[in-house]
């Protein structure tokens, strides 16, 4: 793993297009775009053990690189670089810590806004494990990941790109 930089593939799209009901250009996502890093630069091999080392258990044994890939399914409506726009869905950076329906600007449905909680990996886990059961008039379309391992790696990686301070 040199960078976590990502390539979405025909098969990653397609499977995005299915996640969201609002299809995207399709144009490949660089780790710059996806959001690489907090920072906007994409971190070595060191640098990404060095910070999935320190999130809390049971992030801190993700596995990146599958976290990567499975964001794809996020990509095609999320960007979750510093200062990337908003698409389908909100961008993600600063995610961690935020209040829900937090971004200034972006459309969210009147439960999201509604919502009152803050952001955390248990809640991240909870959404994605199935948005429609944690708020039913959610406007996601994102019908749930259901391995635990996998949304783990989402997270971890999410937590990484999306500057988390542990």
């Amino acid at each position: 793993m040199r960078h976590l930089a990502l390539t979405v593939t025909i098969a990653g799209l397609a499977a995005g297009l299915v996640a969201c009901s609002k299809p995207q250009p399709a144009a490949p996502v660089s780790g710059a775009q996806a959001g690489a890093s907090p920072t906007g630069d994409e971190p070595g091999d060191a640098d990404s053990k060095a910070l999935l080392a320190r999130l809390p258990a049971p992030y801190n044994t993700a596995d990146l690189d599958n976290g990567a890939a499975k964001f794809a399914l996020c990509a095609s409506c999320h960007t979750a670089r510093e200062g990337a726009p908003a698409m389908t869905g909100p961008n993600l950076h600063g995610l961690f810590g935020r209040k829900a329906g937090g971004v200034a600007g972006f459309k969210y449905s009147d439960d999201m806004k509604a919502a009152n909680w803050t952001w955390d990996a248990a809640r991240m886990d909870a959404w994605i494990t199935d948005p429609k059961a944690v708020l039913p008039n959610t406007k996601m379309t994102f019908i749930g990941l259901k391995d635990p391992k996998e949304r783990a790696n989402i997270i971890a990686y999410l937590m990484i790109e999306t500057g988390f301070k542990p």
